[in-house]
């Protein structure tokens, strides 16, 4: 990369004539690399970190193969990204108002958060559900529920992702039953599912079916979308999820990686060219408090994937090359103490993550280690991607860091771990087979032990937590969903139950068993479920009674 030259001192001969004795005087910052970084990281980086590095090979250009240096050509100096603030509140009604709150204050995608019963596969009137209505996310029984959710939101005018996994198939139909009634072709809906199972049995533990029958729900919304829904990206494989569990940087790139490699080969199992699915697949990831690292990764990210698809699956259209992400703000980062602090933490991750090269960005407000956002949380969370969108420069030219000596090794670096993880995974015959054997689940494990050991013992700063306390807490306004909203989502559902057509009801479920016994897409039979109004746990049941429920071994 920079050619080194006579007036060049060599790094050996820097740290014997300057850097030597300097730590003779201060012994503590002797060591090589930093302790406290998940990578090695050096004292100082060089020209001789890049010797040998082909440019074009292994950086390239923005918007080529293999898209180090990002997806677009032009990058933010030709489109922002997708300002998608994640909104969930009690009830359909509370979260509409939310989403167009913020789309009246500059949002430009809509990310919903859904509550723990619905992300389980439980009606909201379920025993398992009770207390947890609402609490998290909005709740969503039946169509009724998503008709509420997106009233006066013309679907056809606007990006709509929805962070949802092992029920995915069943809430993506609802979401289609309702732009059918707002009149919106199906060809014109542009958003994404996240739909990744494999991270639930890895890290979020939110699953209904064993890992077979769901990868086959994955695949038929895959299918069916690329010939109903084109613009719409079947799955989000995320690495969030598996980041906020307690992974390294570089555990969550292979791992997210590793899955995606696993939804391409079940795809192409299914008998579905690559190339008609995998530039409808996307990726969900974490955005930490290691600045540097989380830059890396993304650039690593794209690297690896492209390389993956063209050269191992034999992927053609170069769209089935490029890794496009949404990433979220570090929501395990924050903390309760001092919460003001985590505008800075949030801040610090987002501009990583625009650095990185990112598609689309949450950030995170203060006050969600507490509570969910209020508005005036969620209000500072969205205008600090504005302020680095429209202020801070970062947008003004496309991945600044390139030729970083840091940067660039450390993107080399992550990109050698995560190949590493990829290898092993292959060896053990698949994503499938690693998570049966518990393999991503115990390195994930050890790693959370050893981050937690080093905030315990003082080793990791966390400003306001374990240094800078201070006796008493500055409060902050606390949002909280009242009792009364579980009261009000089950008697919606119990007058939906009450009069819907119940003959069609048992027409579609009964359906739906059927199909699932034959290997039939399941989209069409869910999609008449949906219209029906059948719950989420019926269709689901009803699947259920084929497919059977998932319990996981102990990997420890």
């Amino acid at each position: 990369m920079a050619p080194s030259n006579e007036n060049t001192r060599g790094r050996a001969r820097w740290e014997r004539e300057t850097l030597n004795p300097h730590l003779e005087r201060h012994p503590d910052r002797e060591a090589e690399y930093s302790t406290v970084s998940s990578l090695p990281i050096r004292r100082l980086y060089s020209p001789e970190d890049l010797q040998g590095q082909d440019y074009e090979k292994e950086i390239g250009w923005p918007g080529e193969y293999p898209f180090t240096r990002g997806v677009q050509p032009t990058m933010y100096r030709g489109r922002l990204w997708t300002m998608r603030m994640f909104a969930g509140m009690g009830t359909a009604e509370d979260t509409n108002a939310r989403f167009k709150y913020l789309l009246k204050e500059g949002q430009t995608g809509l990310s919903t958060a859904f509550d723990l019963p619905t992300l389980m596969g439980r009606d909201s009137d379920s025993p398992l559900a009770e207390g947890e209505v609402g609490k998290e996310g909005v709740a969503i029984a039946t169509l009724r529920d998503m008709e509420i959710l997106f009233d006066g939101i013309p679907l056809g005018d606007v990006s709509t992702s929805m962070t949802i996994n092992a029920p995915a198939a069943v809430v993506y139909a609802m979401y289609l039953a309702v732009a059918e009634k707002q009149g919106v072709p199906l060809k014109k809906l542009r958003g994404t599912i996240q739909n990744d199972i494999f991270k639930e049995y890895i890290a979020q533990k939110e699953w209904i079916y064993p890992p077979e029958p769901s990868v086959r729900l994955i695949v038929d919304t895959m299918e069916f979308s690329a010939k109903e829904v084109p613009q719409w990206n079947t799955i989000s494989i995320s690495g969030y999820h598996i980041r906020e569990a307690g992974s390294t940087a570089a555990q969550e790139l292979a791992f997210t990686l590793a899955d995606g490699i696993g939804y391409v080969q079940a795809g192409m199992a299914r008998g579905m060219d690559v190339d008609s699915f995998a530039p409808r697949l996307s990726y969900f990831f974490n955005s930490h408090n290691d600045f540097f690292e989380e830059i890396a990764k993304l650039r690593a990210a794209r690297r690896i994937w492209a390389r993956q698809l063209r050269e191992r699956f034999g992927a053609k259209d170069p769209r089935s090359w490029m890794l496009r992400t949404h990433v979220q703000t570090a929501g395990c980062s924050l903390t309760a103490q001092q919460p003001i602090n985590n505008v800075i933490r949030v801040t610090i991750q987002a501009l990583a993550a625009v650095l990185g090269g990112c598609q689309s960005l949450h950030t995170d407000s203060m006050d969600e280690t507490l509570c969910l956002p209020s508005e005036q949380a969620v209000t500072v969370a969205l205008r600090t991607q504005q302020i680095i969108a429209e202020e801070s420069g970062a947008a003004n030219t496309i991945d600044p860091l390139a030729g970083s000596y840091f940067v660039e090794s450390l993107t080399n670096e992550m990109e050698r771990q995560a190949l590493e993880y990829i290898r092993k995974i292959d060896e053990m015959g698949g994503i499938i087979k690693a998570i049966e054997q518990g393999f991503p689940q115990r390195e994930i494990a050890e790693a959370s032990y050893r981050y937690q050991k080093q905030v315990e013992d003082g080793t990791k700063t966390i400003v306001g937590m374990n240094r800078y306390t201070m006796p008493e807490e500055i409060p902050i306004p606390l949002l909280k969903i009242p009792p009364e909203v579980e009261a009000r989502q089950k008697a919606r559902l119990a007058e939906i139950r009450r009069t819907r057509d119940g003959k069609a009801v048992r027409s579609a479920l009964s359906n739906l068993t059927a199909k699932a016994r034959t290997h039939e897409n399941l989209m069409p039979a869910i999609l008449e479920c949906a219209r029906a109004y059948c719950t989420l746990e019926e269709t689901g049941n009803a699947m259920k009674e084929v497919f059977g429920e998932y319990r996981e071994n102990s990997v420890i």
